[in-house]
């Protein structure tokens, strides 16, 4: 056994230290390139719907962290048998290195607006890999004395030191070109806008407004794109009669709207946590095609994003936004709540679509818009099995009490959210276990495309107890009460809270 614990540590030191390199050197080249975001992006890519959602579901912002780490778990595994098997056999630990690589390099080429330059961090992994392997093997401990003091623990000490301290090069220049991004968002001055959103009406609860920090996040990028706004440049082409190109300041320099407007994401469960609502600043996107000047029969909007993800939405809605009294209209968003947009929220422009969930409206770091059909493109999540066109349905949620709260006799104040974006809520009724449904209070509502607020006061009585909530929008339409998961355009139900009464 002790025979082996040299060569496998070799594997080990030797897959940290090519990674490390690998995603050092992405950092200058496209940091989605470094071999476990590519390799990662791929299985992302590859895995079925219905497998995301149960991810999303079960754990929730840490999915792409436990992701990250089963890779590396894998190329640990698979590099620690590299090396005890390279012991006997050299010519195995480059070979399975350069197999390693192989996956790296296919990884990184099938990257959306993936370039020749994108292969080099796989490149260089499975070089400084592979050499250091063999000269770690070559510098192996005489037989016998792998246990003597002092031989491997000063090796390993050596190796440990070589892994933190390229780890820590990759850290710190993945931090440089964060802060770089960074800097440009702290020096940018957002406008005034030319039309200012309505001040929210008196008789609202806390909580209305989302926080930037506590605001959802559910994406498909394993690190958050650094884009550096003094670089960034807006395409706007495909079936249009003019195409053109804004830099950030030129967006800047558009007439300006600020809107409140609810975000939900179509993996929200009943009762779900991805949902929220921010004051978004923005330039309307009706005005930008409008100067493309769009052609007959491009229905379909493609916005591009730096990492390569597609969002498809439908032209007639983009257009259609804010015409109806009390909706919003659709924006490249460049302020969420007073500040320019954050990092992981989109930093420096992203797209906002009142009415239709995040994946078929709402795009992250964009950089391209391209008019098209819906018969020609198929976007990212409809290639994977979600509706293309989708329509945020009336939904309602209990903020409080909590599930499984325990809770005095006497009055309770039960209340939480509802939506139906373009539509409004005009009813919102509670139900205490089988018996009848009672109308909640609505709090005012600022908007269509915003959430409402609801209360309901319920005189509870000791026992065990399950609340439930349900919604009618503004055409008089309940909503539904049958369970469907959020695949494939958006869950329904009525969502129940169990309590208990002492």
């Amino acid at each position: 056994m002790r025979r082996l614990l040299w060569p496998g540590f070799a594997g080990l030191v030797s897959a940290a230290l090519g990674v490390s390199t690998g995603q050092l050197v992405a950092t200058v080249i496209n940091q989605q390139s470094g071999p476990l975001y590519a390799v990662g992006a791929m299985v992302v890519d590859a895995t079925p719907a219905r497998v995301k959602e149960f991810a999303v579901r079960t754990a929730g912002t840490y999915d792409k962290p436990l992701l990250l780490l089963g890779i590396g778990g894998a190329v640990a595994l698979v590099a620690a048998v590299l090396g005890i098997v390279a012991a006997r056999r050299r010519w195995v630990g480059p070979t399975g290195f350069a197999a390693l690589g192989g996956l790296g390099v296919v990884a990184a080429l099938t990257r959306p607006g993936a370039s020749g330059l994108d292969v080099i961090p796989a490149l260089v992994s499975t070089i400084v890999a592979g050499a250091v392997l063999v000269g770690m093997l070559r510098a192996a401990p005489p037989t016998g004395s792998v246990g003597r003091t002092g031989v491997l623990n000063r090796r390993a000490f050596l190796g440990g030191v070589a892994i933190v301290v390229t780890t820590a090069g990759a850290a710190a220049g993945s931090q440089i070109l964060g802060g770089a991004a960074a800097r440009t968002r702290d020096r940018v001055r957002l406008p005034r806008p030319a039309r200012p959103a309505p001040a929210l009406p008196a008789g609202l609860a806390p909580g209305f407004v989302t926080p930037n920090a506590d605001f959802y996040r559910v994406d498909t990028a394993l690190s958050v794109p650094r884009v550096d706004a003094d670089r960034w440049t807006l395409s706007v082409g495909g079936m249009v009669d003019k195409p053109f190109a804004l830099s950030f300041d030129d967006l800047l320099r558009q007439p300006m709207v600020e809107e409140y407007v609810t975000l939900n994401c179509v993996s929200n469960e009943v009762g779900g946590p991805y949902v929220g609502t921010a004051k978004w600043l923005g330039v309307p996107l009706a005005a930008l095609l409008r100067r493309a000047g769009v052609h007959a029969g491009a229905d379909q909007i493609v916005a591009r994003s730096v990492d390569g993800m597609t969002i498809g939405t439908p032209t007639a809605t983009v257009l259609d936004t804010g015409t109806t009294p009390g909706t919003q209209q659709a924006l490249l968003c460049v302020g969420m709540n007073g500040e320019p947009l954050p990092l992981e929220h989109g930093f420096p422009v992203r797209m906002l679509t009142p009415g239709v969930y995040g994946y078929a409206g709402s795009g992250k770091w964009i950089t391209h818009i391209e008019l098209s059909t819906f018969d020609a493109f198929d976007a990212y999540w409809v290639r994977r099995g979600y509706a293309a066109r989708a329509p945020v349905k009336t939904a309602s949620r209990i903020d409080r009490p909590g599930p499984f709260a325990r809770l005095a006799a006497g009055p309770v104040t039960v209340a939480g959210v509802a939506w139906a974006q373009g539509r409004g809520i005009a009813a919102v009724e509670v139900q205490v276990d089988d018996g009848a449904w009672e109308p909640a209070t609505l709090l005012p509502e600022p908007n269509l495309d915003t959430w409402i607020q609801w209360t309901h006061r319920w005189q509870a009585r000791p026992g065990q107890h399950s609340l439930r909530v349900r919604a009618v929008d503004g055409s008089g339409t309940g909503q539904p009460g049958e369970r469907a998961n959020p695949f494939p355009d958006g869950a329904t139900g009525w969502h129940t809270v169990a309590v208990t009464v002492a």
